[in-house]
């Protein structure tokens, strides 16, 4: 099936029905935007090539950088990856949820080469939500989905962001209200007995190192692009983005938190489950605004909060 600019894009409930016209879509080649508990996805039968690169062409995305896969389980895992004492003992603590392990590839994989950009490892993880459960089970084999928006810019927690980015670009949106989330999951990566952090993400560093029992190392920027999210320059609105704004200009959104108010607040209570869930909702809602740029008061570095400053760090370079 091929994709064009010409598709006309259907939103439909995430419900029993809309997941059972993704996996028809899937199953046929398509891509289909699909929630998680973290931010929309971008499907594909990850086992399709040619659905893999209808991915790429939507999202304007290089090649270089590779696709999470998302499986049912940790059995449905083990057809692509394979699995040490350290990935046994994250995978048994944060799945299903929102942590991606960056693993070597299983002998055989039946995963299409643009997944893993040419890497001998594979990035995979088993989503909580229940419409991609719903859709990876339908299918029966893993689920390639990157964020669905256009590559670079702000990641979708709403479908009406993906229709923003991707209307006449994919033929369906499953449509579950917002995520819960609001952050991409954390990346791992393991070999040869050690782990290090690739992405800050929806689990704070904090907890997988307590599961781990020892600290995790995080990877330079400068390092070589192993997972989603390590691009210098990511998730970024059009309009130009201030950091550690206490006071903003009349031509800037301000996007508050805790005791600065702004024009709307990541959480006036200053909780950072809070701020991660509306992070990108407001950065959509400041770059609609009509203003000249956007001001971001300071968030505390620690927890999640170390996520979310590293998703403003990139969005505003």
């Amino acid at each position: 099936m091929k994709e064009s600019t010409a598709l006309s894009t259907q939103v439909h409930p995430a419900d029993a029905q809309g997941i059972e016209l993704a996996v028809s879509l899937l199953a046929r080649g398509a891509i289909v935007a699909i929630p998680t508990e973290t931010v929309y996805g971008l499907a594909a039968d990850a086992e399709d090539a040619d659905a893999v690169a209808r991915i790429y062409a939507a999202k304007g995305r290089p090649s270089f950088n590779p696709l999470i896969i998302h499986v049912a389980d940790r059995v449905m895992a083990e057809r692509y990856a394979r699995f040490d004492a350290l990935a046994d003992r994250l995978a048994a603590r944060f799945w299903p949820g929102p942590l991606t392990l960056v693993l070597p590839l299983a002998e055989g994989a039946p995963a299409a080469g643009l997944v893993t950009a040419g890497l001998p490892t594979i990035a995979i993880r088993v989503p909580a939500h229940p419409a991609m459960q719903g859709v990876i089970r339908g299918l029966g084999r893993g689920v390639a989905a990157p964020s669905a928006n256009a590559s670079g810019r702000m990641s979708p927690t709403r479908a009406s962001h993906v229709l923003h980015s991707l209307s006449g670009r994919v033929p369906l949106v499953l449509d579950a209200g917002p995520t819960t989330a609001g952050l991409e999951s954390s990346i791992v990566a393991i070999g040869n007995g050690e782990a290090r952090l690739l992405r800050q993400g929806a689990i704070p560093v904090e907890a997988i190192e307590a599961a781990l029992g020892r600290p995790l190392p995080v990877a330079a920027d400068a390092e070589p692009v192993a997972a989603p999210g390590m691009l210098l320059s990511h998730y970024a609105p059009q309009l130009p983005i201030r950091l550690n704004a206490a006071t903003a200009t009349d031509q800037e959104f301000h996007i508050g938190f805790g005791p600065v108010a702004g024009d709307e607040s990541l959480s006036a209570s200053g909780d950072l489950a809070e701020a991660a869930a509306r992070l990108f909702d407001l950065l959509h809602r400041a770059d609609a605004s009509g203003r000249a740029g956007i001001a971001v008061a300071p968030v505390p570095a620690h927890g999640l909060g170390a996520a979310i400053n590293d998703r403003l760090k990139r969005a505003a370079a």
